[in-house]
């Protein structure tokens, strides 16, 4: 989880963490956001929230007769939109332009969002009471979706050693700042990636859309394909895997580390693949199996 929140601050992307409540999401963003010397707004999503209460309003100012910008939390570096799904539709597609356009639009203006700006959202299970399905144009915008599983026994043994207690200790230290992040990535740009690799992102995301040209049959599992958009975020997030090994290339391995990540929430499955018990992690599982490594 935390090898992909890196990825994502460096390829200038969002990212979607799903999981069971308890698990510790909130407390991993918010702990990241601290050891960044920068802005951090935490937004809980509820369902009575509305999209002012997200991006701000215009407020009547008696005294001058005129409408001042009181602008809401969306105005920070880091935002962690917590529990995300529990928020009814038109509140999670008031995320939609900040995410994608990094502005905000109020009344009649337009005001860009500081930089860098990355939304960390966590959410629950759609199975969960009380939670609404994001819609298929924002879950895109999410560069990365990781699905955060229950630890180990040694792990959780570990958590309780460390945590319990009445007030446990969370000291963190800035180690880094907007500026050294923004460096990192004109590194992350300047990473050399070979036209082979770029040849298998290319196929993988077409084999999402059409499996049979790769001889696998596995179309009537999917609804649709992944967006042009995964191809543009497996590049990118392939070339932050590089960065962070210590490397100045891409390798397919790298690819194929992030892959699972930035199709997962990509790839629909149809009411057959349901039935069936067939995740899209299963999908991209064939798919990655399959599909020929340069």
């Amino acid at each position: 989880m935390i090898h992909h929140m890196l990825i994502a601050i460096l390829a200038n992307g969002h990212i979607l963490l799903e999981g069971v409540p308890g698990l510790a999401k909130t407390l991993t963003v918010s702990c990241l956001a601290r050891g960044i010397r920068t802005g951090f707004s935490r937004i809980q999503f509820t369902p009575d929230l509305l999209p002012a209460d997200l991006i701000g309003t215009l407020i009547y100012q008696p005294q001058t007769g005129q409408f001042t910008v009181k602008k809401g939390p969306i105005f920070s570096n880091i935002i962690l939109a917590d529990e995300v799904n529990r928020a009814p539709a038109k509140v999670q597609s008031a995320l939609l332009e900040a995410m994608q356009e990094r502005q905000v639009t109020i009344g009649d203006q337009t005001h860009p969002l500081p930089q860098p700006f990355l939304v960390m959202a966590t959410q629950n299970p759609i199975e969960q009471e009380g939670t609404y399905p994001l819609p298929e144009a924002q879950v895109d915008r999410f560069m990365l979706k990781t699905t955060v599983v229950y630890p180990s026994r040694d792990e959780e043994r570990t958590i309780l050693d460390r945590m319990a207690f009445t007030n446990p200790e969370k000291t963190i230290q800035p180690v880094t700042s907007p500026e050294e992040i923004i460096k990192a990535r004109e590194t992350v740009d300047e990473i050399y990636i070979d036209d082979k690799i770029k040849d298998y992102i290319v196929s993988l995301v077409m084999a999402t859309r059409d499996p049979s040209q790769f001889g696998l049959k596995l179309k009537h599992l999917i609804q649709y394909g992944a967006s042009p958009r995964a191809t543009i975020m497996l590049t990118l997030g392939a070339k932050a895997g590089a960065f962070l090994a210590g490397r100045g290339f891409v390798t397919p391995q790298d690819v194929k580390d992030i892959a699972p990540a930035i199709l997962r929430h990509r790839v629909i499955i149809t009411y057959e693949a349901e039935a069936e018990e067939i995740t899209s992690d299963d999908v991209v599982k064939t798919i990655l199996d399959h599909v020929p490594v340069p």
